[in-house]
């Protein structure tokens, strides 16, 4: 996410690491997280990393909540700690931390060393947080949406057809 105090947001999220006793790659991305190099034995910051091939790597995500890094987390089977900014971000928070597979939500304007440091320690080490997220991830690795959603289609297709409803097809 963009930041308007880029460096605040990573000396709180630096020190949070630090205090947890955690190692962490920071990914600047547009929030220029990563442009002060922090690069270190415990961090190491980048610009970019595929999601898919690094969070089934790590204990936990720490995330700002967007449907894609969301379900990208969802999908790796590893906790959240969800910081959401705005839009639809504090929505997905809210279901991931009912889901049973992220702490407590820290809203921005609400993000302190010690509350991120403490929902840290929860993500990483509260075992049936980290169960649920690796149930979840499984079944959610283990669907066949395409297979799913044409089923359905069809479904709804012989449902419209039997009651003589028409159909239109426009390309």
């Amino acid at each position: 996410m963009v930041h308007n105090k880029p460096e605040q947001i990573k000396e709180i999220v630096c020190g949070s690491l630090k205090r947890a006793r955690q190692r962490a790659i920071l990914i600047g991305g547009w929030g220029g997280l990563g442009e002060a190099k922090e690069n270190s034995d415990m961090i190491f910051c980048a610009d970019s990393v595929p999601y898919d091939w690094l969070f089934p790597r790590v204990a936990a995500v720490i995330h700002h909540g967007g449907a894609g890094t969301t379900a990208a987390a969802l999908r790796a089977g590893v906790p959240s700690v969800v910081v959401p900014f705005f839009a639809d971000q504090p929505f997905w928070a809210h279901r991931v931390h009912m889901m049973g597979v992220s702490p407590q939500p820290i809203p921005r304007r609400s993000l302190t060393s010690a509350r991120l440091t403490h929902a840290i320690r929860v993500a990483v080490q509260d075992e049936g947080l980290r169960q649920r997220a690796a149930d979840i991830g499984h079944r959610i690795r283990n669907e066949d949406g395409v297979a799913a959603a044409i089923e359905a289609i069809q479904r709804h297709l012989e449902t419209r057809s039997r009651k003589g409803g028409a159909l239109s097809v426009t390309m």
